[in-house]
């Protein structure tokens, strides 16, 4: 059985990410927006890096990748546009082609509401997802999202949001 470790993304991730990301680049825009073709350089990749990083020490987001036992990244989870004042915040994940159906992402999600609960001490999650993503879909309802209806003037005909609410860990860091 494969072992997998989601950890902290390093400003060293650069080339392991970029060959992730473009292994995986057909698969991930069958499900979800194409990346602007500059991202899939060392540069591209390094800057983005350094933006989530950035981002990670403003306390706005929290990014992680997911790697099997030789320390390949094969997926990617993140807590993003973390908002202490509403004490939400939006989670990202991608899985490699390869490592789907290995239960990847629910993992990595679990992982991201236990920071979200502990660290960050957050009472909310949200996420967006293509309607006809029917993987992640089943995902979140694992993972105890709920499917939130839009008001008619919020329809979108693509996406559906859903949301977990969180109980902060009184015991946290």
């Amino acid at each position: 059985m494969d072992t997998f470790t989601i950890r902290e993304l390093k400003s060293t991730d650069a080339q392991a990410l970029l060959a992730f990301e473009t292994r995986n680049r057909e698969w991930f825009e069958s499900h979800i927006d194409a990346r602007d073709p500059s991202f899939y350089t060392w540069q591209g990749v390094a800057e983005h890096i350094e933006g989530y990083l950035s981002g990670f020490a403003l306390g706005t987001w929290h990014p992680f990748v997911i790697e099997d036992s030789s320390e390949r990244i094969v997926g990617r989870a993140n807590l993003k546009g973390i908002d202490p004042s509403t004490r939400s915040a939006e989670v990202g994940y991608r899985i490699g082609r390869d490592a789907c159906g290995k239960g990847l992402a629910t993992q990595a999600l679990k992982h991201l509401i236990e920071e979200a609960q502990g660290r960050w001490q957050l009472t909310q999650l949200v996420a967006y997802v293509f309607k006809d993503n029917v993987g992640s879909r089943k995902v979140l309802g694992r993972c105890g999202f709920v499917l939130e209806q839009p008001s008619s003037n919020e329809a979108s005909e693509a996406e559906c949001r859903f949301v977990r609410g969180l109980v902060p860990d009184p015991n946290a860091r």
